[in-house]
């Protein structure tokens, strides 16, 4: 090997060390790279094999150049470790790469969606669609149009927010049914999930923000008795085989005849406790066939047409499914409630 070859393989050596040296983070690093030079079996210690094949003439030249190399790889070296000792295991960015790695932690719905979410996919199944409206409403939407009377206490201030405007935020997704009809034909078939809005006190049991899922079917020759099926196929599919359902008359402005419609209590199997008050059924929300004046004022013939529809509280649902006493809880925050859902 000549003089020049060997000057050339040193600082090929030298460059290359340079270049990984750049890379290493941690003192096992180090060790790799500096076994891969000095090592039995390094680059460098390889080539002092070489030293004996250069002329004698040129060997106090190769020599001081093969130490001045070697010691500079030395420098490198111990400079490298040092970094790395001075940064305690950490990175250019201040992160300690010598700590085990963390598991991310996966984001879940809130237990108000998730319940959205399933009423939404047992509706679908039968054939309903999702339907959505604004949060923010005219008074025409949200009462004359349902048929609600002007002097009717739900339009009172105590009942809803207004703004200085005039319009409102909404009491209810019925007016989503009412957006429905007016921008198509029958017949309909919608399911309406979504906030609503009333000035109640919190307690365990309202406050001042909900969530509904109303539906509505319109067809020709719909019945009462479709409307109960409906809702027996979804009390059988959100609470279980066992449940059973009842109907209670009732007056509500947008439907004739209207209903309150119970599910029987899943917590004593409808033998009586305290949670349905020893009777042996849970309230859940209203329904009934809508009103012929409704479909009037939306442009539908209620001599041809006939319909049905229901609203209920998702919270109340929510409640029911997992045992829970208190709505509040849905809206604290707090973590180690949500982290059971």
């Amino acid at each position: 090997m000549s003089i020049k070859i060997l000057i050339d393989s040193l600082h090929s050596i030298l460059s290359q060390l340079e270049s990984e040296l750049i890379q290493v983070k941690t003192k096992d690093e180090l060790e790799k790279v500096k076994a891969s030079v000095v090592g039995r079996n390094g680059s460098l210690t390889s080539l002092t094999k070489e030293l004996g094949a250069i002329e004698k003439s040129q060997k106090p030249e190769a020599g001081k150049a093969f130490n001045d190399v070697k010691n500079k790889v030395a420098e490198l070296i111990s400079a490298k470790l040092e970094e790395i000792e001075n940064s305690g295991g950490k990175d250019s960015r201040g992160i300690d790469i010598s700590l085990p790695g963390r598991s991310w932690k996966y984001g879940k719905k809130h237990p108000i969606m998730q319940t959205i979410d399933d009423c939404v996919a047992i509706f679908r199944r039968i054939g309903f669609v999702v339907a959505e409206g604004p949060d923010i409403e005219t008074m025409y939407h949200c009462f004359d149009a349902l048929n609600t009377p002007k002097d009717h206490p739900s339009r009172e201030k105590s009942d809803t927010f207004y703004f200085p405007d005039g319009r409102i935020l909404r009491t209810q997704t019925s007016t989503v049914q009412i957006r429905v009809m007016e921008s198509q034909e029958p017949p309909v078939r919608i399911i309406a999930p979504g906030p609503c809005f009333r000035p109640d006190t919190p307690d365990a049991t309202h406050s001042a923000n909900f969530y509904q899922v109303e539906g509505l079917y319109i067809d020709k020759n719909v019945s009462l008795a479709d409307l109960k099926s409906t809702l027996m196929y979804f009390a059988k599919e959100i609470l279980g085989e066992n449940v059973k359902i009842r109907f209670r008359p009732h007056f509500f402005p947008f439907t004739e005849p209207s209903v309150e419609y119970d599910f029987s209590c899943v917590m004593c199997g409808g033998k009586g406790c305290n949670v349905c008050k020893y009777s042996g059924w849970l309230e859940i929300s209203g329904a009934g066939m809508v009103d012929p004046n409704v479909f009037r004022n939306v442009g539908y013939d209620p001599e041809v047409w006939s319909g049905f529809a229901w609203g209920m509280g998702v919270e109340r649902i929510t409640m029911i499914r997992h045992r829970i006493s208190d709505i509040r809880y849905f809206y604290d925050n707090d973590i180690r409630f949500l982290n059971q859902f």
